[in-house]
This record gives C-alpha cells, structure tokens and sequence, in this order.
C-alpha cells in the first residue's frame, strides 16, 4: 500500500467544491430544505443533493448561482426495478438534475447477478448523460465483499460512468438487535476503489465525513467529492484554520487511521 500523504495543497474554494450538501433525511421540512439550500448558497459548494420531489424547489432557489442540484434515484434501497429507474433518471434530469446519484441494485450484486447489474448501471447512465447529466453509482460499500466492490468498480469503468459512490448515508447493516451499526466510508473501502475504477472514474464518500480533518483525509485519499450535512461546520473550521482564496500547504491528520 502506497504511503499516505501527510500534507496536501488546498484553497478554500476547492475545499467547498468538494461537497455536496445533503438534504436527504426523510423528515426534512421544506423549510429545513430552504435553509439548506442558503447554506449551499452562502459557501458556493459544488451541489445539494434532494430527494426528487425537491428538484424544482432547489432549482429555483439556487437560480444565479453555481451551486448544482444532484437529485437521487432509486434512493436508498436500490431496489425499484431498472425501468423504474431509468424512468426516475429522465425525469430528474428533465426537471434541472446536473449530477444524479444512483443506487445499484444491492441484492442482485450479493447475488453474483452481474449481467443485470451492468445492465441496470448501463441504462441508467445513458438516461442521464443523454439528458446532458452525469452519473454518481452508489455502492452501499458496508454491505458488500471486497470482490463485489471490485466488481462494481470495473463494471462502473467499463459503463463509462463519471463518479463512483460508497453509501447512501442510511445504511442497512444490522446488528443482532435490529440497530444500525452504519460507519460510512471507510478508508480501507476508498483505497480499493480507488484502486480498481478506471482514470476516468471520480470517487464520493458518504458518511462519517463531519469534521475538517475527515474532509482533508478524503481530499488526500483522492476522492472528489463527499456528502455531507455537517457542511457549515467543516467551512467554518476551514476558515478559523486560515483557509482562503490561494492555496496552502495543510497537514493531514491520520493519526487513529
């Protein structure tokens, strides 16, 4: 395994463009939304990320600036059909989708069925992309073996899609309970993907990425992009740490990793 980087150049604005802002939870109010959404606005992140009944409400409220709206389909399941799907993918596009993060059928993938799964993947991306959009495929990485994850990540470069994903943010795992034992993306899981996907394929991270440090470590890790609700509080510490409009030199804390 090749030696982490203990240091990384980075400016505020490519901090910000690094994330979309999640607005994803079931019970989010429009008015939670809307604030949001002025979060979004106030640090010009890269997109917010909507339920699909949300699109036309983002869209007009992000008007005039450079903040994208990333609807999610198939969310957080992956369990509606391809038809569905590719149905869900049209429309969010249509209606002012940018970037649309899709979840692959988990159960097919647990299954070996890989023939449907590229298919799945495969149609939606064309949907997408044909309407000027491009494709983040979730993995819900918790979930799967290394060699499902590895599989994914080939078929995803073979597809041509633009970013690969780790997790929903809602994991299913469970524990003998019945409660979530949901850690999000893990470094080990980032390195294999990063391994295993094409030059041409980017990499998000969800879950766990709360604090300043988190976001560096992805940064450093190679990842693009995260999603995040804790948006606010990683910009404000970035700001407090002497970030700004240039780049600078920054430690990356791996320490516990």
């Amino acid at each position: 395994m090749a030696a982490r980087p203990t240091s990384i150049n980075i400016s505020f604005p490519s901090l910000a463009k690094m994330i979309d802002h999640s607005l994803l939870h079931p019970t989010m109010t429009d008015d939670e939304v809307l604030t949001g959404l002025e979060t979004a606005k106030k640090y010009d992140v890269a997109t917010v990320c909507v339920k699909p009944y949300h699109i036309l409400f983002a869209k007009k409220h992000l008007a005039g600036t450079d903040v994208l709206v990333c609807p999610v389909i198939g969310f957080p399941h992956g369990g509606s059909t391809p038809e569905v799907k590719v149905f869900e993918a049209k429309r969010a596009v249509y209606e002012g989708g940018k970037e649309v993060d899709f979840v692959v059928n988990i159960g097919r993938a647990r299954s070996g069925k890989w023939e449907f799964v590229k298919h799945e993947i495969s149609r939606v991306n064309e949907a997408v992309v044909e309407g000027g959009a491009i494709l983040k495929v979730i993995f819900e990485t918790e979930c799967l073996t290394e060699n499902e994850i590895i599989k994914l990540c080939q078929i995803c470069t073979e597809v041509g899609v633009a970013y690969v994903e780790t997790s929903t943010g809602y994991g299913i795992s469970q524990l003998p309970f019945g409660d979530s034992d949901f850690k999000g993306a893990s470094i080990l899981h980032l390195e294999l993907m990063r391994n295993h996907v094409g030059p041409d394929v980017k990499i998000k991270a969800v879950g766990g990425v709360r604090t300043l440090d988190d976001l560096l470590r992805m940064r450093a890790l190679g990842v693009s992009r995260v999603g995040t609700k804790d948006t606010e509080e990683i910009l404000e510490e970035a700001f407090q740490r002497g970030m700004g409009l240039g780049s600078k030199s920054v430690e990356v804390n791996w320490d516990g990793f």
